[in-house]
């Protein structure tokens, strides 16, 4: 797998949030695939983390597992410090983590809500800060790509909104550093089969039926879209919201 496309990541640096598991562990597997030494972190399950590293090493790649959560903004900072103290530099930060709570908006309570907007709207922005400060630092030309991500679960009203804000950030902050080559997207998936949210649940079946092609998309399909946006032949879309979703809001 990691020789068969030409190595399009090669000598890059990547960092994946909530890269242990579902949607984010492919997105690690595939940039390492396509050549980029890969840093992710996790909440809490070390086996996870370390099983993706390890299916990354017997591919042939190179990869580390930080334990950050996201809603910790010092321990975000510290993963974004410890991935280029060990590879020596950042070129590709994949704001994957995100979290969502299942409940009508009259009955998430205000701690619920923080949780969500800490996760997925402050998270990704200290990140992100922290990504461009170390780029800074660095003597020679920055490196292009950024990549926002949340996974999409409908009806979900707090969760909405920070979807939204993540929009507007991308947007924002590609016209903020497209001076300087660097490359901002958001990838929204639709209804994915990431073995947990798909196995007949409550929202499982209306969100199949919503797609355009009946079906659940596969992670795979999300990591080609995110390994599209962080490599080369991109380098002309910047503050794209795009999706990743069977034709569901076609």
């Amino acid at each position: 797998m990691s020789n068969n496309n030409g190595q399009k990541l090669a000598g890059k640096v990547a960092v994946v949030t909530g890269g242990s598991r579902g949607i984010g562990a492919a997105i690690a597997k595939r940039l390492a695939a396509d050549g980029a030494s890969v840093a992710i972190t996790y909440a809490k399950d070390a086996s996870a983390a370390s099983a993706v590293v390890k299916a990354i090493e017997l591919d042939g790649g190179k990869a580390i597992a930080i334990r950050a959560d996201a809603a910790d903004v010092e321990a975000v900072k510290a993963a974004i410090e410890k991935t280029v103290a060990t590879f020596g530099q950042l070129d590709v930060l994949v704001n994957n983590a995100g979290t969502a709570i299942p409940k009508t908006f009259e009955t998430t309570t205000l701690e619920e809500m923080d949780r969500v907007i800490d996760i997925n709207v402050r998270g990704a922005m200290a990140a992100t800060q922290a990504a461009r400060n170390n780029e800074e630092r660095r003597s020679h030309h920055h490196d292009r790509s950024a990549v926002g991500e949340r996974v999409s679960t409908p009806g979900l009203v707090a969760y909405a909104a920070t979807k939204g804000a993540v929009k507007m950030f991308t947007q924002a902050l590609s016209r903020e550093v497209g001076s300087r080559g660097i490359t901002v997207n958001n990838v929204q998936p639709g209804p994915i089969d990431t073995g947990f949210e798909s196995r007949g649940g409550r929202l499982g079946v209306p969100q199949k039926a919503a797609t355009a092609l009946d079906r659940y998309g596969r992670v795979e399909e999300v990591a080609a879209l995110v390994a599209f946006v962080a490599g080369p032949e991109s380098s002309y879309i910047t503050g794209a919201n795009l999706t990743v979703d069977g034709g569901m809001n076609a």
